[in-house]
């Protein structure tokens, strides 16, 4: 008789931005990482800061957002060995910043494959914002960032197999400017990549919470999901999105 291996189930909250007209570092979005994190009963949360310069200003913004919380908050720079770090986390938390400095060094610390097997394979929760969002999907091509550094490839973490847009903003029909939409861009990226699930345009003070084979929208806006050769389709807050994990 064949035994049949249960996998954990993949746990991740990815924020749009972690900062939002009107509120604090992350305080948007509270209740949602309150409710992800205690729920899994995480007391410490490893921190990747690496997609800014300043890794201990940057790990000491969110411990100064988190510890209120009830966390306490360890910087993976401070780590003498980042793969055990991850390998001994209770869950990891990828702050934004630049994509693609985030993405070189996380390649250049060989933490891509372990991050990966700790969150499909271990069920790790995993918390991205911006950038940390970026590589949480299956590549960085949709990025709204500079290419201000040289990761050896542009595929991500893929926690998710489809991309997100953070910060997606529409086109305000006022507006003067004639230069490139986001939704020309995103489009112009799925004229080449035609197999691609899809791009998620998460405004800011949205989330995608995923809960195994379950993706729910979060947060108080909508989200914008453009395909290869099809129309966008908006989905309201609270939307079932499980059928892009499919």
């Amino acid at each position: 008789m064949q035994t049949v291996i249960k996998m954990a189930e993949r746990s991740l909250l990815l924020l749009s931005s972690s900062r939002v007209h009107g509120y604090g570092f992350l305080e948007h979005a509270k209740t949602d990482i309150t409710n992800f994190f205690n729920k899994r009963k995480v007391q410490t949360i490893l921190f990747v800061p690496y997609a800014l310069k300043d890794h201990d200003k940057y790990t000491a913004t969110v411990r100064e957002a988190l510890t209120p919380w009830g966390y306490k908050v360890e910087g993976l720079h401070t780590k003498e060995d980042p793969v055990k770090a991850v390998n001994t986390a209770e869950a990891i938390f990828i702050g934004g910043g630049n994509t693609f400095v985030l993405l070189k060094t996380l390649y250049e610390n060989n933490l891509v494959d372990v991050i990966r097997d700790r969150v499909l394979n271990h069920g790790i929760p995993y918390m991205g914002s911006s950038a940390g969002t970026n590589v949480a999907t299956a590549s960085i091509n949709t990025s709204n960032d500079m290419p201000v550094a040289y990761p050896p490839t542009f595929v991500a973490l893929n926690l998710v197999p489809f991309n997100i847009n953070p910060h997606y903003l529409e086109t305000d029909p006022n507006t003067q400017h004639k230069g490139e939409t986001r939704d020309q861009r995103i489009n112009e990226y799925l004229e080449y990549e035609t197999q691609s699930r899809g791009v998620l345009g998460l405004r800011e003070g949205t989330a995608l919470l995923v809960e195994g084979e379950k993706a729910t929208l979060v947060g108080d806006r909508r989200a914008k999901l453009f395909r290869p050769n099809q129309e966008p389709v908006e989905y309201e807050p609270n939307a079932d999105l499980s059928f892009l994990l499919q």
